[in-house]
């Protein structure tokens, strides 16, 4: 006798774990979630984390802005913390993407986020330990910082548990069935599972289980590298996260001496056979861009570090969706490297489009997937495609 379920997650990282909790909310609570192996296993448990504001366009800047006021009281909702720590973000760029940083300042003030364009002199008071060039220009997010994927990931997950929710770990998908085009049954190695809504939010094996029910999706992996230095605490105790578009990379601090600094996004990667480590050639190159952005990391220790995969888009936005050519099918996938920042918001307005036909916190229309076929892509401002 097969299991029947209201809907089907396909997935166990924070996005779909995040649908999970917010359809238990809007009262869909017989939903079982499927998990390949564990939760935050993929893409979410490899994130750097880091939690800004800074975008080009206006539906993912009031993602991020919407979802920051939630990491930040996670606990009342869920009661785990998310590791939530307020570092501030700093933009850098030069001359040529100054009018960019302005816009995009503009924008986001309009929407109400705390940012602002910002002097040398604040520079030097905020951050003493950064170099800067004549050429640059500066923005400052105060409330920003980071978070814990996995605290967040399962902190849903529980909390869906005792809203009604089921999730079942190393159950990875055989096969999605339609009927009439409409879904009908999701099968595993150990049950089949009727439902009339299946959602993907599966990372980088979306692309291929969308494209068995004949679904084409513009996705490609990448292979993002992380790398961990200890600081020399003595001389750095702390510093904001950089966004730093001169230098193409991002650094945040972790812990009390450590600092994880994200790099790449050049090289294609399959989700079972990618390189998991750092390449040494990157780690040299990182390193003297970091030390050139702030001199006393002359004295740091490479300790290792990681690599994850971003799902990445044309437009390096993620497509939120009800896919129009089978009823019951939604998506939340190419996240180009935003997921986890946008997570919570992400959440409730996939939510709201399963169960009220369309999103009510925050319009997500263009993010569809026709949008590729009709040529109305995002864009960005910068020459940075992460920052799109």
């Amino acid at each position: 006798m097969a299991t029947t379920a209201d809907a089907v997650i396909i997935g166990g990282g924070v996005m779909g774990t995040s649908i999970l909790y917010n359809l238990a909310l809007q009262g869909l609570t017989r939903v079982i979630l499927l998990e390949k192996d564990v939760l935050a296993s993929g893409s979410t448990g490899r994130s750097q984390a880091i939690l800004r504001m800074h975008y080009s366009n206006e539906v993912t800047t009031r993602l991020a802005w919407e979802s920051l006021k939630f990491f930040k009281e996670f606990n009342q909702f869920t009661d785990i913390s998310s590791g939530y720590k307020q570092t501030g973000y700093l933009v850098i760029v030069n001359n040529e993407e100054e009018l960019a940083l302005k816009t995009n300042i503009e924008m986001q003030k309009k929407l109400g986020v705390n940012t602002d364009i910002i002097s040398p002199t604040e520079v030097k008071k905020l951050a003493p330990m950064i170099s800067m060039e004549s050429d640059e220009v500066y923005a400052f997010e105060p409330e920003s910082g980071y978070a814990d994927p996995y605290a967040v990931t399962t902190g849903y997950a529980r909390k869906a548990r005792e809203l009604g929710a089921t999730i079942k770990m190393r159950s990875p998908v055989i096969d999605i069935e339609t009927k009439e085009d409409k879904i009908n049954r999701v099968i595993t190695a150990k049950e089949t599972i009727e439902t009339p809504i299946v959602v993907i939010a599966a990372g980088p094996w979306s692309g291929p289980i969308l494209h068995k029910l004949g679904v084409t999706t513009p996705l490609i992996s990448v292979r993002h590298q992380i790398i961990r230095l200890k600081r020399p605490y003595e001389k750095i105790p702390f510093h904001p996260i950089l966004g730093d578009i001169v230098n193409s990379l991002s650094a945040r601090p972790d812990l009390s001496d450590l600092t994880l600094i994200g790099v790449g996004e050049d090289e294609l990667g399959e989700p079972e056979t990618y390189n998991r480590g750092v390449d040494m050639p990157i780690v040299q190159e990182t390193f003297c861009k970091i030390t050139k952005r702030m001199p006393d990391m002359c004295e740091a220790s490479f300790i290792g570090g990681w690599s994850g995969l971003f799902t990445v888009t044309p437009d390096w936005h993620p497509i939120l969706d009800a896919i129009k050519e089978i009823e019951g099918l939604y998506c939340a996938i190419g996240f180009s490297g935003h997921g986890f920042k946008l997570s919570p918001m992400v959440g409730q307005v996939m939510a709201e489009l399963i169960t009220q036909a369309t999103s009510k916190s925050i319009d997500i229309s263009m993010l569809g997937l026709s949008r590729f076929e009709e040529g109305r892509l995002l864009d960005s401002r910068y020459n940075l495609n992460v920052l799109a």
